[in-house]
C-alpha cells in the first residue's frame, strides 16, 4: 500500500513539475530570508551544556558573583629586563583603561601598591634575612646613588669600591653577577649601542626572579556576541596600543595576547579558515562522484539542485527553531550534504536502471513510478532512522549537540521530502535517458557468490572482531579539555602555553565558595594538605605571616639604610663634561687596583670601558648615562617604600584585591592551584577527584573540564541507547520481523565496535568535537544496511552486483568527501571530527558490503 502510494505521489509531482519547482523556489526564498534575518552564530562556549546541571549551576553562579574574572583579554609581557616590562605594562594599562568603548577595566595585578609596599614581608624569614643583609652591605654604594642618581654618582660609588680594595676591605664575592651586568651595559654604551640596565636585578638579586618572567595587563573587553569574533574589536584596540609602545617598537619587549576571549575568537577564526575553499572543493568532488554515479548531467543537475534547496530549507528551519547556532551546530550544512546526498543517489541510480515498456513522456513517468515503489519506502525508513539517530541527542544536557541533533534530524526529513517531490520534478524537466543496465556492478557477482559460500568463516572472523572491539571499549578515553581541540599555533594558545607550567598562572584551577572568611581559612588549611595541591589562595593569603619577626628585621635594616636613602635634594643631573670627568676619575682609581684582581674580574672590564667613555663624544656619554640610570630612581623609591612597611590585617587589603575573594554578603572564595602540569587528562581528573573527596561542591576551570567530560559522555550514552531503541522501533514497524530488524542492527553494532578498535589502535582520542561521529555512524549505517536488507526481502540475490551497491559506494564517496573537508581543517577539533567520521564511514562500508551479504540468510545461488 505504502509502496504504491509513494510511486503515485512521485508521478504526481513529476506531472506538475513546474508547479512543484515554483513551490520550492518560494520555500527556498523563505529559507534564505529567515537565514539572513534571524540566524546568528554565537561563540559563547559556556552555553554548550545545560544550565540545569548542578556543577554548571555552580560555575554559572561563580561567573555571576565574580564577573571581573570572566571573559578576560590578557596581555602577557615578556621583556629583556623587568623594568622595561613594567614600563610597558604601565603604559599599556593606562592606554586601555582610558578606552571605555572597548574595555570595562584594565589592570596590572602584579603592580598593586599594597603588594609592592609589603613585598619584603611576603618573603620567608630566611630569604628575607639574606636580602636585607646584602642590601646593608651595599649601603655605601646605595647612599652615593641616592645623593646623585646619575652615572656620575654611580662612577663615584665605584671609586669607593676601589678605595675599599686598596685598604683590603673590598670583598666583592657576592657582587660578581651585578658587576658583570654593569660591565656589559657600560661596554655596549661605549660602543654606541646603549641598552638600559636593570637595577631591579642589580639590587634585588634573586628577589627579582620571584615575581616570575612575565608581567600582565588584565582587561575586561566589551564583547559583541553578534559577531563571529565577539572580542575582535577589543583585541584590535589592544594590538594597536601595543604597537605604539617604546620597548615594543625597539624590540626589547614582546607582548602576547591571550585569555578566554582571545582563545575563543581564535577558535572560530581557525574553524572558518579555509572553510570556503574546503566547501568549494568538497562540492566539486561531490559533483564528480555524482557524475560517475549517474553518468549524465541531466541527473547530476537535479541532484545538486535538490541538495541546495534542501539545505536552504533546513537553514530556514534552524533560523526559526534555534535562531543562534553554536560552534558545533554550525556543522549541520556539511553533514546535511554528506548524508542527504545518499537519498538522491539511491533514487537516481535506480531510476536510470529502469526500462519500462512505455514510450515518450509516459515512459519517464512510469520509470519514476517504478523507482518510487522500489526505493521510496527504503529511503523513508532510512530517513526516519537517520533522523532518530540525530533526534536522540535533543533531550540531552549537551546542548551543543542537542541543537545539531534537532536541526540535522529535521534536515533528514526535509531531505526525504525533497527527494520524493522536487527531485522527480527536476528529472522530468531535464529528461535524462533511461535503460542503463550498467548501473549495477555485474563483475561483483563472483564476489557475491564467494561471500555466500564462505559466509560461516566470515561470520566467525567478524565475531572475533566484534569481541575484540567489545574488549577494547574500556580503553576508550574521552578528553574533555577544550584547550586540546584548539590550534596550538594560534597567538592565544602560544601565550597560554608560556604560562601553563606555573601553578599561579595555569588555567587549571578550582574554586570553592565558603560562608565566611573564617571558614575560608579553615578550608584553605585543609585543602593545602592534599598531595595534588600546590597552593591555596584566599583573602588571608594577602596578609603576610610572622609579621612581628619580619618587621623587626625590616626595621633594623631601615634604621641603617633610610637615613642615607632619603635625600631631600639630590644633586642635579650632570652634563656630558661632568660625566666624562667622573668617568676619568673612576677609571684612574680602578687602574690602581685592578692589577691585584683576577684576570676575569668584571672590574677590569669596567675600568677599560670607563677609560674609553672619558674620551667619547657627548651623544655617546649622554646615552650611556640614560642607559645606566634610567630605572634607578624608581628602584630606589621602591626600596624606600618597602623599608617603611607597617603591620597589616585583612582590613588593609585594598578592594581591587579583596573583591576577587570576598563578596558583600560576607561569603569568601578559596582558589586552589594544582601541583604539576595538568595538560594530561588523567592528571586533571586526579586533581579534581582529590578535591571533590574533601569538598564535593567545587567549581572552577578544572572542575568544569572534568564535569563537562562526564556530562558529555553521559549524554552520548543516553542518546546512543535512545537512538538504538528508536531505530529498532522504526525498523520493526517497517520490516515487521524481528529477524530483519536484527539484520539491520547487527552490522550497525559491528561497525561501531570496529570503529572502537581503530580509535584505540591509531590512537584517536575522543573529544567533545569528534564524538558526534556516533549519531552519524548510526544514521549512515542504518541507511546503507536497510537498502540491502529490503532488497534481499524482495528477492535480490546478488547485492554487490545490484544498482544499490553502486549507489551505496558513491554515497559513501560523497559523504566521505564532505567529511574529508572537515578532516583537512586547521582547527584540531574539527579535523579530529573529520578523521573519526571517515574511520566510522569506512567501518560502516565494511559492515554493509561484506558483513551484511554474509549475514543474510542463505539462499540458492547456483540456479541464477
Amino acid at each position: 500500500m505504502l509502496f504504491a502510494f509513494i510511486g503515485r505521489f512521485i508521478t504526481l509531482c513529476a506531472r506538475h513539475a513546474w508547479a512543484v519547482v515554483a513551490l520550492f523556489v518560494l520555500l527556498s526564498g523563505g529559507g534564505v530570508y529567515a537565514g539572513m534575518t534571524r540566524l546568528g552564530v554565537t561563540t559563547d562556549t559556556s552555553k554548550m551544556l545545560s544550565p540545569r546541571l548542578a556543577w554548571k549551576q555552580r560555575s554559572d553562579e561563580m561567573g555571576r558573583l565574580f564577573p571581573q574574572k570572566e571573559n578576560l583579554l590578557v596581555a602577557v609581557i615578556e621583556a629583556d629586563i623587568p623594568e622595561e616590562g613594567a614600563e610597558t605594562a604601565r603604559a599599556l594599562a593606562d592606554t586601555l583603561a582610558a578606552d571605555h568603548r572597548n574595555f570595562t577595566f584594565a589592570r596590572r595585578p602584579d603592580a598593586n601598591p599594597y603588594l609592592m609596599r609589603n613585598g619584603l614581608m611576603f618573603l620567608d624569614e630566611q630569604p628575607l634575612t639574606t636580602v636585607l643583609n646584602d642590601t646593608i652591605t651595599a649601603q655605601p654604594f646605595l647612599a652615593a646613588l641616592a645623593q646623585d642618581p646619575s652615572a656620575r654618582g654611580l662612577f663615584g660609588a665605584l671609586s669607593l669600591i676601589a678605595q675599599g680594595i686598596k685598604l683590603g676591605q673590598g670583598n666583592l664575592a657576592g657582587f660578581q653577577t651585578p658587576l658583570n651586568g654593569f660591565a656589559t651595559t657600560l661596554e655596549q654604551a661605549v660602543a654606541g649601542h646603549a641598552q638600559d640596565m636593570s637595577w631591579q636585578r642589580l639590587l634585588g638579586g634573586q628577589l627579582s626572579d620571584l615575581a616570575g618572567r612575565y608581567q600582565f595587563v588584565v582587561t575586561k573587553p566589551v564583547l559583541d556576541y553578534g559577531s563571529f569574533q565577539p572580542g575582535g574589536a577589543a583585541a584590535d584596540a589592544m594590538r594597536k596600543a601595543i604597537s605604539t609602545l617604546e620597548f615594543v617598537r625597539n624590540g626589547h619587549v614582546k607582548v602576547h595576547v591571550t585569555g578566554q576571549v582571545q582563545i575563543d575568537d581564535e577558535e572560530f577564526a581557525t574553524v572558518a579558515e579555509g572553510m570556503v575553499a574546503g566547501l568549494l572543493g568538497s562540492l566539486a568532488l561531490v559533483t564528480l562522484w555524482l557524475t560517475l554515479a549517474v553518468r549524465s548531467w541531466r541527473v547530476v543537475l537535479p541532484i545538486v539542485l535538490t541538495l541546495v534547496v534542501g539545505l536552504l530549507l533546513t537553514t530556514g528551519f534552524a533560523a526559526v527553531a534555534v535562531g543562534t547556532l553554536n560552534l558545533i551546530s554550525v556543522a549541520f550544512a556539511i553533514l546535511f550534504v554528506g548524508i542527504a546526498v545518499d537519498f538522491a543517489i539511491q533514487f537516481s541510480v535506480r531510476f536510470r536502471a529502469q526500462n519500462p515498456p512505455a514510450l515518450g513522456e509516459t515512459r519517464l513517468f512510469e520509470a519514476l513510478r517504478m523507482t518510487g515503489e522500489e526505493t521510496g519506502h527504503q529511503i523513508l525508513v532510512a530517513a526516519l532512522a537517520t533522523s532518530a539517530g540525530f533526534m536522540a541527542f535533543t533531550p540531552t544536557a549537551f546542548l551543543g549537540v542537542a541543537q545539531l541533533g534537532l536541526i540535522a534530524g529535521v534536515g533528514m526529513l526535509v531531505a526525504f521530502i525533497c527527494t520524493t517531490t522536487l527531485l522527480p520534478a527536476l528529472l522530468k524537466i531535464c529528461r535524462p535517458p533511461l535503460n542503463c543496465p550498467s548501473m549495477g556492478y555485474a563483475f561483483m557477482r563472483p564476489v557475491d557468490v564467494s561471500i555466500r559460500r564462505h559466509r560461516k568463516v566470515l561470520l566467525v572472523v567478524f565475531g572475533v572482531v566484534a569481541l575484540a572491539g567489545l574488549g577494547l571499549v574500556p580503553a576508550l578515553q574521552f578528553d574533555g579539555d577544550p584547550l586540546h581541540t584548539k590550534n596550538p599555533n594560534s597567538e592565544g594558545m602560544r601565550a597560554l602555553n608560556l604560562l601553563i607550567d606555573n601553578p599561579q598562572t595555569s588555567p587549571y584551577s578550582a574554586e570553592l565558595l565558603t560562608a565566611s572568611v573564617q571558614e575560608a581559612e579553615q578550608k584553605a588549611e585543609r585543602l593545602s594538605a592534599l598531595p595534588d595541591v600546590h597552593d591555596v589562595m584566599w583573602l588571608g593569603s594577602f596578609v603576610p605571616t610572622d609579621q612581628k619577626q619580619k618587621l623587626a628585621l625590616i626595621q633594623d635594616a631601615a634604621s641603617l639604610l633610610l637615613p642615607t636613602l632619603i635625600v631631600p635634594q639630590p644633586k642635579p643631573a650632570p652634563d656630558a663634561a661632568a660625566l666624562r670627568a667622573s668617568a676619568a676619575d673612576t677609571a684612574k682609581a680602578l687602574a690602581e687596583v685592578v692589577t691585584t684582581l683576577p684576570a676575569k674580574d668584571p672590574l677590569r672590564r669596567i675600568q677599560a670601558a670607563l677609560a674609553s667613555l672619558a674620551q667619547a663624544p657627548d651623544p655617546v656619554v649622554l646615552a650611556a648615562n640614560e642607559a645606566l640610570v634610567r630605572f634607578l630612581p624608581a628602584e630606589l623609591d621602591q626600596l624606600r617604600t618597602m623599608l617603611q612597611a607597617t603591620p597589616v590585617t585583612i582590613k588593609d587589603i585594598p578592594p581591587v584585591i579583596a573583591d576577587d575573594y570576598l563578596l558583600p554578603d560576607g561569603r569568601a572564595l578559596v582558589e586552589i592551584h594544582p601541583k604539576g602540569v595538568m595538560s594530561s587528562s588523567n592528571a586533571l581528573h586526579r586533581f579534581v577527584a582529590s578535591l571533590q573527596k574533601v569538598e564535593p561542591d567545587m567549581a572552577g576551570t578544572a572542575v568544569d573540564i572534568v564535569e563537562s567530560a562526564r556530562s558529555i559522555v553521559l549524554a552520548f550514552e543516553q542518546a546512543a541507547g535512545a537512538a538504538v531503541v528508536m531505530i529498532a522501533i522504526i525498523l520493526m514497524l517497517a520490516l515487521r520481523r524481528v529477524k530483519d530488524m536484527a539484520l539491520v542492527l547487527a552490522p550497525l553494532l559491528l561497525s561501531a565496535l570496529m570503529t572502537v578498535i581503530l580509535i584505540v589502535m591509531l590512537p584517536e582520542t575522543l573529544n567533545f568535537a569528534n564524538i558526534i561521529a556516533l549519531p552519524l555512524l548510526l544514521g549512515v549505517g542504518v541507511s546503507f544496511n536497510i537498502y540491502f536488507v529490503m532488497n534481499w526481502r524482495e528477492g535480490i540475490k546478488f547485492p554487490l552486483a545490484s544498482p544499490t551497491a553502486r549507489a551505496v559506494m558513491f554515497s559513501a564517496l560523497t559523504t566521505g568527501t564532505a567529511f574529508g573537508s572537515l578532516a583537512l581543517s586547521h582547527h584540531p577539533g574539527t579535523a579530529s571530527m573529520g578523521r573519526l567520521l571517515l574511520l566510522s564511514l569506512a567501518c560502516t562500508l565494511i559492515g554493509t558490503l561484506i558483513f551484511v551479504p554474509a549475514l543474510l540468510p542463505k539462499r540458492p545461488i547456483d540456479d541464477v
